[in-house]
């Protein structure tokens, strides 16, 4: 489910943060399903478990997640597409800096059928 990559230049907290708001995009996580705690999962991927509540806490405070307390971490209602807006909204933001680096339009399509056909 949630899978992060330590070569990677992206924070390990963004990881986390991005790999849920994948998963509820993609369905994988529904309304209410609950996330492992924050320890539990920093056990299991071998990070701080600061590192786990500190993408959780981001992720409550964008609204995509809320926490009940004692009881733990669960997905939030997806009727304002949180998970979505917020990958639509990195999309935006490589495609206007693609742009601007000189991919053209139609390079960008064909670049997208590919990772469709992926997929």
């Amino acid at each position: 489910m949630i899978t992060i990559d330590i070569r990677s230049r992206i924070p390990i907290y963004e990881q986390i943060y991005k790999s849920v708001c994948s998963d509820i995009a993609r369905g994988v996580l529904k309304e209410d399903d609950k996330l492992p705690g924050a320890r539990t999962l920093a056990k299991e991927l071998g990070l701080n478990p600061n590192t786990v509540a500190k993408a959780y806490s981001m992720l409550e405070h964008d609204g995509i997640i809320y926490s009940a307390a004692g009881r733990g971490c669960f997905v939030a209602k997806t009727s304002d597409g949180g998970a979505h807006k917020r990958l639509e909204n990195e999309l935006k933001s490589k495609l206007r800096e693609a742009l601007d680096g000189g991919i053209t339009h139609e390079r960008i399509t064909e670049l997208l059928d590919e990772v469709q056909n992926e997929k």
